[in-house]
């Protein structure tokens, strides 16, 4: 007799296109903070957040209760019709935060990819310039302007067809392979000769830390060399904040650990704890370039979403998720070196706060221990550009005999590939 996931498998099979692909063969039913439950009752410790989107946990009683409010008032309107406060409010508070020199001003949007998007057309209205130049290795999105930008071909721009123009990538300091910061910065100087001028360069745009490329955190003397490349040129500097965002690294966001500031911010996943909603914040005179009615969306900022997100910023500041991020990212970190030195297979453990990834020699090492991993109940994601590495992205909310327990389960899983 087939059991509920598999029966649900041939059904998706079925009704689905192949390329909406699955990690897991089972589906899940219930969630509560770090625990998943599927259709046949077996739960997992949940280590992957639905891709960094659950800082705060699945089902946080605040957001939870933020929701339920909303939804007795009014659960759409479209706010570029009929406009409402907690979009507004929201605005202001993150306002506050973000870091930005000067004055800030912040737009909504539904995805990440979207808010990447507008960054752009925001970009190009306040520069009257085109050229975008992203990084390798990069994930910014699935939409055609993202999938330009995403420095990876397999699986998100094969087949596709051509990309937008106006795209370059340089060269992101990595120092597993060699690629250092003047390396970094000699490849931005190798497009401005051979392929755009700086003059034409609307963007810079980069992710503080590389969320699918590996979790590659990008050095203080490149982020401050990118800044002074881009005041001398006049080209903006956008970061990328998708992942990196509310908490994860420590900080509410990542650009805090420099000393630098970028012009624009991008952020969705974890600013509305699961539900869909994104932004893009940046200085007042830049945010401002656009006309009337060049932003927007149909369900741009939905109130619901926007009542999630003022839960989540109350949760991290009454909760002190960024300190607990701290605190449990440098736990995890000494576990992963603890274990690095009986295992010949781990080539490099890198991050920050929370936002740690650990490096294999191989991508089967890696798609085995997330193998092994999840039978023993322990739900992992995998990254970078050959799928070497294992990233940790477990809700900030996990109690911690639970992060213990699934320290414990990765111990024994990685005991088992420790000699490659």
């Amino acid at each position: 007799m087939q059991g509920k996931n598999s029966q649900l498998q041939q059904r998706k099979d079925d009704a689905l296109p192949r390329g909406t692909g699955n990690l897991c063969q089972w589906y899940v039913e219930q969630a509560e903070n770090a625990t998943l439950r599927d259709v046949e009752g077996n739960s997992w410790i949940d280590f992957a957040g639905g891709i960094a989107v659950l800082n705060t946990g699945h089902r946080h009683p605040r957001i939870v209760q933020a929701v339920a409010e909303q939804l007795t008032k009014f659960t759409h309107t479209a706010f570029q019709v009929t406009p409402y406060e907690s979009y507004v409010a929201l605005a202001e508070r993150i306002n506050r935060v973000v870091p930005i020199a000067g004055k800030a001003k912040t737009a909504f949007f539904s995805t990440g990819a979207e808010a990447v998007e507008n960054a752009v057309k925001i970009a190009r209205a306040a520069t009257r310039r085109h050229g975008i130049i992203t990084f390798g290795n990069a994930f910014h999105g699935r939409t055609f302007m993202t999938m330009a930008m995403t420095g990876k071909v397999a699986p998100y721009k094969r087949d596709f067809g051509p990309m937008p123009a106006s795209v370059w990538h340089a060269r992101y300091p990595n120092s597993v392979t060699g690629i250092t910061t003047d390396a970094a910065l000699a490849s931005l100087q190798d497009i401005f000769t051979q392929d755009i001028a700086p003059h034409d360069v609307a963007a810079i745009v980069l992710e503080p830390v590389q969320g699918e490329g590996g979790f590659h955190v990008a050095p203080p003397e490149f982020m401050a060399a990118l800044r002074q490349l881009a005041d001398e040129h006049g080209i903006l500097l956008i970061a990328d904040e998708v992942q990196s965002g509310f908490a994860r690294t420590g900080k509410i966001f990542a650009m805090e650990h420099y000393s630098v500031k970028p012009d624009l911010i991008t952020m969705a996943k974890s600013l509305a704890g699961g539900m869909p909603l994104s932004a893009v914040s940046g200085r007042a005179e830049i945010m401002d370039a656009p006309g009337p009615g060049g932003l927007g969306g149909t369900y741009a900022g939905n109130p619901l979403a926007i009542a999630a997100a003022h839960a989540v910023l109350d949760i991290i500041a009454d909760e002190q998720l960024c300190e607990r991020s701290a605190r449990l990212g440098a736990q995890l970190n000494d576990f992963l070196q603890g274990a690095r030195a009986n295992n010949t297979s781990i080539t490099d453990i890198r991050g920050l706060g929370s936002m740690v990834a650990v490096e294999f020699t191989s991508a089967q090492i890696a798609q085995a221990i997330q193998q092994d991993a999840m039978a023993r109940g322990l739900l992992l994601l995998t990254c970078g550009p050959q799928g070497n590495v294992i990233r940790f992205l477990y809700p900030l909310t996990i109690p911690d005999a639970q992060f213990s327990q699934a320290l414990d389960i990765l111990s024994a899983v990685m005991r088992q590939h420790q000699n490659g």
